[in-house]
């Protein structure tokens, strides 16, 4: 299993090796973020690796933060997005089952 940064699985996602590799592999310059952020990089991998020196969102005490909240893919209900966040934080801290 490849992780992002925010815990997303990579390897699962119907754009990896298509149109984008992996936020780590473009230093959170993902093709959405270069889209759709005004800094051009994804703001959570910008804060957890650029700003913070982490690897990844999971070591912050602060996770799931606002910005990890605030980050939802149109596409999901409220509900899926916050089980989503649940599987994601569980997934970075090692927590998953």
């Amino acid at each position: 299993m490849i992780l992002s940064t925010c815990g997303l699985k990579c390897d699962e996602c119907e754009y990896y090796k298509e149109t984008c590799a992996g936020c780590r592999n473009v230093k959170g310059s993902t093709f959405w973020a270069v889209e759709m952020m005004p800094a051009k990089v994804c703001p959570l991998y910008d804060c957890a690796v650029n700003k913070r020196g982490y690897n990844h969102c999971g070591e912050c005490d602060e996770l799931p933060c606002t910005t990890f909240r605030q980050m939802k893919d149109p596409s999901v209900s409220d509900e899926e997005h916050l089980r989503m966040i649940e599987i994601r934080v569980a997934l970075l801290r090692g927590t998953a089952v």
